[in-house]
C-alpha cells in the first residue's frame, strides 16, 4: 500500500521536469522536507512510515531513533534503498534496510542508549514517490538513560531546531493522545521557529489508548488548545502488530474501522486516519508546486520573448541563398566598421564595467604611459653636470674660456634629443598591440563564418603593420626635425640672462598646492607579522604629500609623508605573490615610515602600477636612476670644478633644462596626434571604404560565407528550445487548470502554546511542572486543566492589572493550593473572568473532584457536551 496521492502528483511533475530537460534546464521546485517531532515514543517513525507507505524503520520500546534519519525519496522506474555511508550496496528487501539503520546507530551511539546529531543518509528509489526528504528525529526526552549526557534534553532540542528551522519545512508535531496536550514539547518547539503556524500540523497518536471514558474531540475539532492547521488523528500499529508482521494494508483498514465505530470520532471520520494525513501533505505539496508556477512561467516567457527575434530570422532559413549570403556580407562587414569605431571613440551602450578597453587603454598610453616613459629617461642631475663640464672643457681645449661656449649647449641639447626616439617608438608599438586587440575583440560576432573572420583579422591587422611603419617614420622624423635646429629665440625659451639666475629645482616644480592627484587603495607590503603584516589603506596623493587612511571615508588618517626628497624605484614581485610592488625611498637616507628606509606598495596589476608612478611623477616624484660606475670620479671632477667653470655649467645646465622642457612638451602633445592621424583614424577609413573589396579579391563570396558546423547547430538548437519552451508553458497551463490548491487556513487564538511556552521559566509555573511533569501520564490525570489555558490569558489579562501571568491562577489553585506564588484572592472572582474569552462549547469549568484527565482529553458527561 503506498501513498496514492502522492502517485497521482508524480505525472505532473515528471512532465515539468521532462519539459524543462528539453530545454536543458532543471527544474527546481524545491519541494518541502516533512520533519516529524516529538516526546519519546510518541509513534514519530510509525506516521512517517505511514506517508511513505513502507515499513522500514526501527521499533521498540524507549528511545529507538538515535540518530537523525535524512530519508531523501527519489522517483525512478526501478525501486530500491542506498544509504551515504555504503553507497556501493543497493538494498532491495527493507528489512535489511530496518536492520542497516539499527548497525549504523550502534555504530556510531553504541548499544546505550546514546545519541549522536550525526544524521543517517538514506535514499528510497521508487515509481511511487516524489522527490522529497522526509526526516525522523530523537524525540524529547528530559531524564537521561544510559550512555546519554546530563543535558540531553537540550541536546535534542537544538537537534531538531536545525532542521525544522528551514522555512520550506513541514512540521508534524506528534503528540500522544494519554499525555497533557498543553504541555507538549513539540508543539512548543513548532511555535518557536513556526510563530503564524503556517507549516505546523498536530498529529494526536495513541487515541485507541486512552482511558474508557474519555476521547479527544476537542482537540481534534481544534475547539481545545486550537492550532492554525489544525490536529489529525491517527492510529497506528501497536508493538505487538508490529512484532506480528501486520501488514500496513490492514493497519489503515483496522484504523478506518476505529474513528467509523467510535462514538466521539465517527462524524469526522472522513478526516480523521493516515489516508486524511496523506492527503492533507499532498495537498500542500500541490500548493507548493502551484506557488511555483508563475516563477517558473516568467522565466520561461522572458526566454522565449529573447528568442523570438532571432527564431523570426532562423523560420525561412536558407543556407544555399546566395541572396542572403550577400546580404549577411555587406552588413557583417558594416557592424565591424561600427563596433572598432565605437571601441575606439567611445559608447554608452556596451559598457565594459571590468577593465579598460579600446580606445581608454590608447588614451592611458597617450597620457599616463607615455609621459612616464619620457620622465624615466630624463637626465640625472650629476651625471649632466658632469658632460657639461666635459663639454665646455673640451670645446675650449688647451685654452682658459672667459665665456660660457653655446656649442656646448647645442651638443647636450642634441644629445638629450636623440634619447627621444626610445620611448616615442615604444608608444607606438603600445598602440598597435591595443589596437590588434580590438580588431580581435570586434571579430568575434563573425565567428559564424570561420574563414570571413580569419580573411578579415588578416587584411586589417597587414593594414595596421604597414601604418605603423609609416607611423614611426614619421615620428623619428619629427624628432630629427627638433635635433636640426635649435631655436633659442622660442618664447618659452629662458635665454642666457635669466638661465644665470634660474635655481636649480625648477625641473621640480609641483603642481598646486593641496590639489588631490590621486586617489585609491594600496598596500603597505613590508610591515613585519609583528607589526601586523601586509595591509591595505586608502591612499590619498596631493601635490605636496602622500597620506594613507583606514578607509575611504579618509575619516582615520594613519600617516601622512612629505614628498620632498622623495623617489620611486622598482622592487621584485614575491615567490607567492601574485601583486605588482614598487617602492618610495628617501633620497638622503632617511627613514620613510616609522623604521622602514623604504616603504614597499603593492598593486593588483602592472598597469595599476603604471598608473600611479605617472601620478607620483605629476606630484614631482620621479623614478630612481642607475648610478654611473665612476659615481666617485665624477664628484670628484663636479666638485673640484673652479668657480668660473662652475658657473658656466650651472648656466649651460639651466638652458638645457628649459629647452628639453619645451621639446618634451612639443612631443607630448604631437605623438598622439600623429599615430591618430596616420594610424588609427587611416584604419577606420580603410574598414568603412575598402576592407569589402579586399576581402572580395581574397576570396568568392560563397568561401567567405561558408557557415561553421557550430553555427548550424547553434540554429538548430535555437529553433528546438523555441518549441520546447512554448511546450513547457503550454505544460504549466494545463497544470494550473488540472490541479486545485487550498487557501492558507484562518489564524486560530494559540496563546495557550505562546503562554505555555514562554512564561514556563516563571514562578508561577513551578508546582504545575512538579506536579505534573510532561510525558508521565498518571501524573497527569486530575482536574482538567484545560479550559483555563486557551483565551483566558487575552481576557484574564485585560482584567487584572498584577504583573506576571494574572491567567494562571486558576489552574495553579486546584493542582497546588499549596502555592506560595499564587492569588487566593484571585480566585473566587475567576469564573466571572473567563466566559468572554472562551470559545463556544468549551465548558467553563470542572469541579475539583471530577475524573481526572489530561489537557486533551474530555470527561464523557452529558451535560457537558451540550
Amino acid at each position: 500500500m503506498g501513498n496514492r496521492g502522492m502517485e497521482e502528483l508524480i505525472p505532473l511533475v515528471n512532465k515539468l521536469q521532462d519539459a524543462f530537460s528539453s530545454i536543458g534546464q532543471s527544474c527546481h521546485l524545491d519541494l518541502p522536507q516533512i520533519a516529524v517531532v516529538g516526546g519519546q515514543s510518541a509513534g514519530k517513525s510509525s506516521v512517517l512510515e505511514n506517508f511513505v507507505g513502507r515499513d522500514f524503520l526501527p521499533r521498540g520500546s524507549g528511545i529507538v531513533t538515535r540518530r537523525p534519519l535524512i530519508l531523501q525519496l527519489i522517483f525512478s522506474k526501478t525501486e530500491y534503498a542506498e544509504f551515504l555511508h555504503c553507497k556501493s550496496k543497493k538494498f532491495t528487501d527493507f528489512d535489511e534496510v530496518r536492520q542497516e539503520i539499527e548497525a549504523e546507530t550502534d555504530r556510531v551511539t553504541g548499544t546505550n542508549k546514546g545519541i549522536s546529531p550525526v544524521p543517517i543518509n538514506l535514499r528510497v528509489y521508487s515509481p511511487h514517490v516524489l522527490n522529497l526528504t522526509l526526516i525522523d528525529l530523537p524525540g524529547i526526552t528530559k531524564v537521561p538513560v544510559g550512555d546519554q549526557p546530563p543535558d540531553i534534553e537540550y541536546q535534542i532540542k537544538d537537534m531538531i531546531q536545525q532542521f525544522i528551522s528551514r522555512e520550506s519545512s513541514l512540521i508534524l508535531a506528534v503528540t500522544p493522545a494519554n499525555m497533557d496536550l498543553a504541555n507538549s514539547d513539540a508543539l512548543k518547539l513548532a511555535k518557536e521557529v513556526d510563530p503564524q503556524g503556517l507549516r505546523t500540523i498536530g498529529v494526536i497518536t495513541k487515541l485507541d489508548l486512552m482511558d474508557e471514558g474519555t476521547d479527544a474531540r476537542d482537540v481534534l475539532e481544534n475547539k481545545l488548545l486550537p492550532l492554525r492547521r489544525g490536529y489529525i488523528g491517527v492510529v497506528n500499529r501497536s508493538q505487538k502488530d508490529i512484532e506480528g508482521k501486520k501488514d500496513i494494508r490492514a493497519a489503515l483498514a483496522a484504523e478506518r474501522k476505529f474513528f467509523l465505530s467510535h462514538p466521539a470520532y465517527r462524524h469526522m471520520a472522513d478526516r480523521m486516519g493516515t489516508p486524511h494525513l496523506q492527503k492533507t501533505l499532498n495537498q500542500q505539496l500541490t500548493n507548493h508546486i502551484r506557488e511555483s508556477l508563475p516563477a517558473l512561467r516568467s522565466k520561461l516567457q522572458s526566454q522565449l520573448l529573447s528568442l523570438e527575434k532571432e527564431v523570426e530570422e532562423y523560420k525561412n532559413f536558407r543556407p544555399d541563398d546566395p541572396t542572403r549570403k550577400t546580404k549577411a556580407l555587406l552588413q557583417m562587414v558594416q557592424q565591424f566598421g561600427v563596433d572598432f569605431e565605437k571601441r575606439i571613440e567611445g559608447s554608452g551602450d556596451q559598457v565594459d564595467t571590468l577593465e579598460l578597453s579600446g580606445g581608454a587603454r590608447i588614451n592611458r598610453i597617450f597620457h599616463e604611459r607615455f609621459p612616464f616613459e619620457l620622465v624615466k629617461m630624463e637626465f640625472d642631475e650629476k651625471d649632466l653636470r658632469r658632460e657639461i663640464s666635459y663639454a665646455i672643457k673640451n670645446i675650449h681645449g688647451v685654452r682658459t674660456g672667459l665665456f660660457t661656449p653655446d656649442m656646448a649647449f647645442e651638443a647636450i641639447v642634441k644629445k638629450q634629443i636623440v634619447k627621444l626616439k626610445e620611448p616615442s617608438l615604444k608608444c607606438v608599438d603600445l598602440v598597435v598591440s591595443e589596437l590588434a586587440t580590438v580588431i580581435k575583440k570586434c571579430a568575434e560576432k563573425l565567428s559564424s563564418y570561420p574563414r570571413l573572420r580569419e580573411e578579415t583579422e588578416r587584411i586589417v591587422t597587414t593594414y595596421i603593420r604597414e601604418r605603423e611603419g609609416r607611423t614611426k617614420d614619421q615620428i623619428l622624423l619629427l624628432i630629427d626635425i627638433e635635433q636640426s635646429y635649435i631655436n633659442t629665440n622660442h618664447e618659452d625659451f629662458i635665454g642666457f640672462a635669466n638661465a644665470q639666475q634660474r635655481s636649480t629645482q625648477l625641473n621640480k616644480k609641483r603642481a598646486i598646492p593641496n590639489q588631490v592627484i590621486r586617489r585609491g587603495w594600496l598596500t603597505i607590503n613590508n610591515i613585519s607579522l609583528m607589526k601586523g603584516g601586509s595591509k591595505e589603506y586608502w591612499f590619498v596623493l596631493t601635490a605636496e604629500s602622500l597620506s594613507w587612511y583606514k578607509d575611504e571615508e579618509e575619516k582615520e588618517k594613519k600617516y601622512m609623508l612629505p614628498l620632498d626628497n622623495l623617489k620611486i624605484r622598482d622592487v621584485e614581485k614575491g615567490f607567492m605573490s601574485n601583486k605588482h610592488v614598487y617602492a618610495i625611498f628617501n633620497t638622503e637616507q632617511r627613514n620613510v615610515y616609522k623604521d622602514l628606509r623604504q616603504i614597499e606598495l603593492a598593486c593588483d596589476s602592472q598597469e595599476d602600477v603604471d598608473s600611479w608612478k605617472a601620478s607620483f611623477l605629476r606630484a614631482g616624484v620621479y623614478p630612481e636612476k642607475d648610478q654611473a660606475e665612476n659615481e666617485d670620479g665624477a664628484q670628484e671632477n663636479t666638485f673640484s670644478m673652479d668657480p668660473q667653470l662652475e658657473r658656466q655649467v650651472e648656466t649651460i645646465r639651466n638652458l638645457v633644462d628649459s629647452y628639453v622642457a619645451i621639446i618634451n612638451k612639443s612631443i607630448r602633445d604631437l605623438m598622439p596626434k600623429t599615430i591618430m592621424h596616420l594610424m588609427i583614424n587611416n584604419t577606420k577609413a580603410f574598414i568603412h571604404h575598402e576592407l569589402l573589396a579586399y576581402l572580395y579579391s581574397s576570396a568568392d563570396q560563397s568561401s567567405l560565407m561558408e557557415e561553421s558546423a557550430d553555427q548550424a547547430q547553434r540554429r538548430d538548437d535555437m529553433l528546438r528550445m523555441y518549441h520546447a519552451l512554448k511546450e513547457a508553458l503550454n505544460i504549466i497551463g494545463d497544470i494550473s487548470t488540472s490541479t486545485v490548491s487550498t487557501p492558507v487556513p484562518p489564524p486560530v487564538d494559540d496563546t495557550w502554546l505562546q503562554s505555555t511556552s514562554s512564561h514556563s521559566p516563571t514562578p508561577q509555573r513551578r508546582p504545575v511542572s512538579s506536579v505534573h511533569p510532561p510525558g508521565r501520564p498518571p501524573a497527569v490525570r486530575g482536574p482538567t486543566p484545560g479550559p483555563p489555558l486557551i483565551p483566558v490569558p487575552v481576557g484574564a489579562a485585560a482584567s487584572f492589572s498584577a504583573p506576571p501571568i494574572p491567567s494562571r491562577p486558576g489552574p495553579q489553585s486546584v493542582f497546588a493550593n499549596n502555592d506560595p506564588f499564587s492569588a487566593p484572592p484571585q480566585i473566587p472572582s475567576r469564573p466571572a473572568r473567563i466566559p468572554p474569552g472562551i470559545p463556544p462549547g468549551v465548558p467553563s469549568r470542572r469541579p475539583p473532584a471530577a475524573p481526572s484527565r489530561p489537557t486533551i482529553i474530555r470527561p464523557a458527561e452529558p451535560s457537558l457536551l451540550d
